[in-house]
């Protein structure tokens, strides 16, 4: 785990509002929440920005998005629809580098954002 935000999360080194965890990805709930339903899902495997990621990583990355559909479901909102934004580098908007995909939900969504 590298040693960022998300890492210290995953080592529970600091609190978050852990929502969902299996062996390889952890989800919790935004501190600047974009939408009523802000969800961060990680791997527990860092992996600084999606650019990063290579063919090896393809079943992480899955796991990644279908964790954040299995939570979806569970949750309720699946059905009415939800957002799943994965932002690379600054320009795309990242600013903790390890990927993280950011599930969004409880309101229409809009293009562009906002």
């Amino acid at each position: 785990m590298g040693d960022t935000l998300f890492g210290k999360i995953i080592r529970r080194e600091i609190p978050a509002d852990i929502v969902y965890e299996d062996d390889e990805v952890v989800a919790f709930r935004d501190v600047n929440p974009q939408a009523p339903v802000h969800v961060l899902f990680i791997p527990k495997q860092a992996l600084a920005t999606l650019n990063d990621a290579s063919d090896a990583d393809a079943t992480l990355i899955g796991k990644l998005v279908l964790a954040a559909t299995r939570w979806a479901r569970q949750q309720g909102f699946a059905d009415n629809g939800y957002r799943c934004v994965i932002n690379c580098n600054r320009d795309g908007g990242q600013t903790v580098f390890h990927l993280h995909l950011h599930l969004l939900a409880g309101r229409q969504m809009h293009w562009p954002p906002g």
